[in-house]
């Protein structure tokens, strides 16, 4: 796989595939961090006379023009930051499409509007890809966050180009998953929360045979909870996992690899909001944040790491009185001297919210792909690039 300073980008149609994927709100955009992530490798392709044309997806508007998820504010955004002129292409083909193309000179930036407005972008559609391919002399994924999405701007239209490579962030996110999964620095601790058990399977199962230490929390600690027969009231639980969340733990038992739960919880009681210790828990519960004993467990057993994975929040830290857990152990993970990766939306805003971005090793923009990179599963947006 080449990385993108090893191509010839002069004079050439350079798609750079990235993941503007970001929250709007009237017509302003509340967080720049994927935008600004891309920045260099734009950059870098502009100064090596690139002609760019940048694609990306908005929310899910399942292959129809949805006037909310337009991309024109990140156009807006875009040219204020960029001093080289950019233009922004609503439709990939007919006249005005062919003609700008044409115009497109070194140096300059065509912005194509919301991928996902063509419906053959999710099926990756061989009729899509014939479109775009007019607009790819080079292709540059850098959008990792999107590289498990077998797409037609992510793996259909690289299978066409013959020059394709990695981004410098894309770059990034790889070789640091690669190194802290692959070769990590032992011990190597995980702490994974969030509210599905049954979205995090196979990273589980695939996580034990790696690490020394697993923490559970948020909602899909529940389930591991019932599994072992404790009461957890009203909470949100998927019963219908519980025989695979046993598997799960009697497994980590034969690799020899301590799991932790939480002792103590925060939970709603009617309108009443209280910490309980896990055997006190009754049938109207609902069971919201892990509790002081428990975030005194979690934190003794992170200590000594040399690696340190985190995904998905402890708590609904969203609301004020339950967001303890989560922030509590962010701050640890980011105190302690080890390499600390930490990926997916919730667990960024969480790590933000916490006052600790700049104390973790690496965040990845990615979740889904973090995910399953951390199935041990390759990724096809990233796989094509090898071919």
């Amino acid at each position: 796989m080449k990385t993108i300073k090893e191509l010839n980008l002069k004079g050439k149609k350079v798609f750079i595939r990235v993941d503007f994927n970001v929250p709007i709100e009237k017509g302003q955009i509340l967080d720049t961090t994927r935008i600004l992530k891309a920045l260099p490798t734009i950059e870098y392709a502009l100064n090596s006379g690139a002609k760019i044309v940048l694609c990306s997806h908005l929310g899910r508007p399942k292959g129809k023009k949805v006037p909310e998820l337009s991309l024109k504010p990140v156009y807006e955004y875009l040219k204020k930051i960029f001093k080289a002129p950019i233009k922004f292409l609503e439709e990939i083909e007919g006249e005005k499409s062919e003609r700008e193309l044409n115009e497109l000179k070194e140096g300059e930036i065509l912005f194509l509007e919301n991928i996902r407005f063509y419906e053959g972008e999710t099926k990756n559609d061989p009729e899509l890809v014939r479109k775009l391919i007019p607009f790819a002399e080079v292709y540059i994924n850098e959008a990792f966050p999107v590289s498990h999405r077998t797409h037609a701007s992510v793996v259909g239209l690289p299978e066409r180009v013959r020059e394709k490579g990695i981004g410098f962030q894309a770059q990034k996110e790889l070789s640091y998953l690669s190194r802290v999964i692959d070769t990590p620095e032992k011990p190597l601790f995980a702490v994974i929360g969030g509210s599905k058990v049954s979205t995090k399977i196979e990273v589980l199962k695939n996580l034990l045979t790696k690490v020394d230490k697993l923490l559970i929390g948020g909602a899909m600690a529940n389930t591991f909870l019932l599994a072992k027969n404790f009461s957890i009231g009203s909470s949100l639980v998927e019963k219908d996992y519980l025989s695979l969340a046993l598997e799960i733990l009697n497994l980590a038992e034969e690799k020899g690899v301590k799991v932790y739960l939480p002792v103590d919880v925060v939970v709603k009681r009617n309108e009443e909001i209280i910490e309980i210790p896990l055997n006190k828990v009754k049938e109207e519960d609902q069971i919201l944040d892990i509790g002081s004993e428990t975030i005194k467990l979690f934190s003794l057993a992170l200590e000594g790491a040399k690696t340190v994975i985190w995904n998905g929040p402890l708590g609904y830290f969203e609301e004020e009185p339950f967001s303890k857990g989560t922030y509590s152990i962010a701050r640890k993970i980011a105190s302690l001297s080890s390499v600390t990766i930490a990926g997916g939306g919730d667990t960024l805003l969480a790590i933000k919210q916490a006052g600790t971005e700049h104390a973790f090793s690496f965040l990845s923009t990615a979740g889904g792909a973090f995910l399953e990179y951390l199935e041990g599963k390759e990724l096809p947006g990233i796989a094509v690039l090898k071919k």
